[in-house]
């Protein structure tokens, strides 16, 4: 009798094998197979931004749109890319004088804040009450925040009631910021300038900070007004679609946002710190705020090794580490070191430096941080050698 031939044999294994890729039928399942393995993981992003001294230091966006005014998302949404994002705090702020969706949905100015309030104590993601008033401009738009009641704010939109509406929010004890202070200014001449309906709610003791950073706009003159009067230095996404839609999450980009430096992680501290004017604002690689407060946060996400290494010719290595998820690009000033003139840290990263005169080389660099700002043209500076060594 003949051999089989080789392809006659290899069929039935290849049946076998075949259906052995099949999943295996499950007589509770009711015929119907979960396909888990497509679900999106649901996890949240510890962004490492470093404690200063005595603070906690609080990722917050207290500017948001939802469904309520002119957002696209519905308000547990907001929690929820708060959550996955790293937050710790936000506050929704739907338009009071602007309701797009009021065919769709009845007008009610508290009803996203309570919406999301359960999904907010759930995700252990502080909520604050909060509403934007939103006024022609100028004077422009402003974000009230700790509200009691956001249906007591003026609807009004008459130029006549500007006015009245900040009294309305103040009466209420509201933490209260001028909002993207420069987003007209190439269409309305004089709009981006201290003016004086703003410097009115100043000297009474109405304003308390002003937007540097609005979603993807860095108002650098704000930046200038915020240190030369003590106002809190606030960034925010003013999110209207979702934030995975806008935002280049892929690429390790972060939504704009505020760094508070609280006591703790309440609401109440949250206030205290904006009252203070301990904050910062960040969108990704940028950084904005009062020079000290920089200075916290260059301290302690950056370490310099001691030197590990000295090679036969003298020439020395020791390493310069980022553990945060900031970045930083240094750009040496003064005199030269021989280190690199441009050390480029991005998140949870280190570079080496070498030197045939390390220690006189480390004492004496300095370096500006390219994109972090203590002024609107003036780049925060750092010296190697007081970073701590690790």
């Amino acid at each position: 009798m003949p051999s089989p031939s080789r392809s006659a044999t290899a069929l039935p294994l290849l049946c076998i094998f075949t259906l052995a890729a099949v999943p295996m039928l499950n007589a509770h399942d009711h015929g119907v197979t979960e396909l888990k393995e497509n679900r999106r993981p649901q996890h949240r992003k510890n962004l490492r931004v470093p404690d200063l001294p005595g603070y906690k230091t609080l990722k917050c966006d207290f500017h948001m749109h939802t469904v309520f005014s002119d957002g696209m998302v519905w308000p547990n949404i907001r929690v929820q890319e708060a959550w996955q994002e790293g937050l710790d705090a936000i506050c929704i702020t739907d338009h009071i004088e602007y309701q797009p969706h009021a065919k769709d949905l009845p007008t009610n100015h508290n009803r996203a804040h309570d919406i999301a309030k359960d999904p907010a104590a759930q995700s252990n993601i502080l909520l604050i009450r909060g509403s934007e008033i939103t006024r022609g401009t100028p004077p422009g738009h402003f974000n009230a925040l700790f509200l009691e009641d956001s249906s007591k704010l003026v609807a009004d939109k008459g130029a006549a009631a500007d006015a009245p509406a900040l009294d309305a929010a103040a009466a209420q004890k509201a933490f209260i910021f001028w909002n993207h202070p420069g987003w007209k200014a190439k269409q309305i001449e004089g709009s981006y300038e201290w003016i004086p309906f703003v410097d009115k709610l100043h000297q009474e003791g109405k304003l308390h900070g002003l937007e540097v950073i609005n979603g993807f706009g860095f108002h650098r003159k704000a930046l200038d007004w915020c240190i030369d009067r003590k106002l809190a230095v606030m960034g925010t996404s003013d999110i209207h679609n979702l934030t995975a839609n806008d935002y280049d999450f892929a690429n390790g980009r972060t939504r704009s946002m505020t760094l508070v430096f609280a006591k703790e992680r309440t609401n109440a501290a949250i206030r205290e710190a904006l009252e203070a004017g301990r904050t910062a604002a960040w969108s990704s690689e940028y950084l904005a705020g009062p020079e000290e407060l920089l200075q916290g946060l260059v301290q302690g996400a950056l370490s310099i090794g001691p030197v590990h290494h000295t090679d036969a010719k003298g020439v020395s290595y020791r390493e310069i580490r980022n553990d945060s998820d900031l970045t930083f690009t240094l750009l040496e000033t003064g005199e030269k070191t021989g280190l690199p003139d441009t050390i480029e840290l991005h998140p949870g990263t280190t570079r080496m430096l070498s030197s045939a005169n390390m220690e006189a080389a480390t004492e004496k660099a300095t370096y500006h941080v390219k994109n972090a700002f203590i002024r609107s043209e003036t780049n925060l500076t750092v010296k190697l050698s007081a970073l701590p060594v690790k």
